[in-house]
């Protein structure tokens, strides 16, 4: 187990962009962030935004220009990546071609010492493993990489991975190339393992379900920079801006926040400068004239009978403010009807940052 330390690390990688002369420039600004020990922190944002460059700073496979990476206190600029006990899984898999994949598997055990220990440790890691990934890991083990599929390999990836002796886990999207069914079996079994031994864990995604099934904390990313770390019920509840409020989304399949210049809301309640964040689960439709919130029509209404639900958009002005209500609810596109807000958050209209809390 570990805790890892990244106080102000900054890195600018600079690719050379196909077809041309120029150099594509990304950076990583000043980044601050802690890792607890044993806990899974999962860093969520769209791609691009320096999640994986994140993992390969963490790791030592490219070194910060500035600011500094600690394991339990330690400065770790000078250990080398095959020295900080760590287990990764990368999005190219970074198997060994020639070998087996069970030998893939038991590939940390192979390059160390023999002794009676290590061959014990080895037979407990690799049942344990056997056990998590189940029969679809079992047909795999004596064939080479070279004949699996994305999806085999990135299971063969992740087994490798979780029977290492690691103090750390450093995850990017591992169940990208598996079908739903097995990617649902495959998060909740990391989850179980995860649990079990306790060990610290960065995970990166842009899957938001992902992130709720894994983490203990969130670490919501945008163009290399951290804009937010806690819970997921935390920064849903209190987004610290514009971006984090419409990229974390706890409702599967719920459209994300609606955004209201606050000049728009009812007079009394009006406000110049400011943004209106309210969540669909948030929003009362009602059909009658109370002569309470706002007016607006509605323009779309989408069933989803799997959650018994209807997803209903509303114009009010210049903008639409979507809903989540009753599949009971018998609503047309283009009926007028009444907005209003069991709660709601407030952002400068200026920076995007948070104003005060929801209310």
């Amino acid at each position: 187990m570990a805790r890892i330390d990244l106080v102000g690390v900054g890195k600018t990688l600079h690719d050379a962009v196909p077809g041309s002369r120029q150099r594509s420039t990304f950076a990583i600004h000043d980044l601050t962030l802690r890792i607890p020990d044993g806990k899974t922190m999962v860093v969520l944002g769209p791609s691009g935004c320096g999640k994986t460059t994140l993992l390969k700073l963490i790791a030592g496979l490219i070194t910060p220009d500035a600011g500094v990476i600690r394991y339990d206190d330690v400065d770790v600029r000078d250990v080398r990546p095959g020295d900080r006990r760590i287990g990764m899984v990368f999005q190219s898999y970074a198997l060994y071609p020639h070998m087996s994949s069970r030998t893939n598997v038991l590939s940390y055990f192979l390059f160390r010492k023999k002794t009676p220990e290590l061959d014990a440790l080895a037979r407990a890691k690799y049942q344990r493993t056997s056990e998590l990934m189940g029969v679809e890991l079992a047909y795999l083990l004596d064939r080479k990489p070279t004949t699996l599929s994305g999806g085999e390999k990135q299971r063969v990836a992740l087994g490798r991975c979780i029977t290492r002796d690691a103090a750390l886990f450093l995850v990017d999207e591992p169940f990208a190339n598996l079908d739903q069914a097995l990617r649902e079996k495959y998060r909740v079994n990391l989850k179980i393992l995860l649990r079990q031994f306790s060990i610290t864990t960065v995970y990166v995604t842009h899957d938001h379900h992902e992130a709720l099934i894994l983490a203990d904390l969130v670490a919501v990313m945008d163009r290399g920079r951290i804009e937010q770390v806690g819970t997921p019920q935390d920064i849903y509840e209190a987004p610290r801006n514009v971006f984090v409020a419409g990229f974390l989304n706890l409702h599967t399949g719920s459209p994300p926040i609606s955004l209201l210049d606050g000049s728009s809301l009812p007079p009394g309640q009006a406000r110049d400068g400011v943004l209106v964040g309210v969540r669909p689960e948030d929003v009362e439709i009602s059909r009658e004239d109370t002569g309470r919130g706002l007016t607006g029509v509605v323009a779309d209404v989408v069933r989803m009978p799997p959650l018994d639900t209807l997803h209903v958009a509303v114009r009010v002005g210049e903008h639409d403010v979507h809903a989540r209500i009753g599949a009971a609810e018998n609503l047309q596109a283009g009926a007028p009807v009444r907005l209003t807000f069991k709660k709601h958050h407030l952002f400068d209209k200026a920076s995007g940052a948070r104003l005060t809390d929801a209310r």
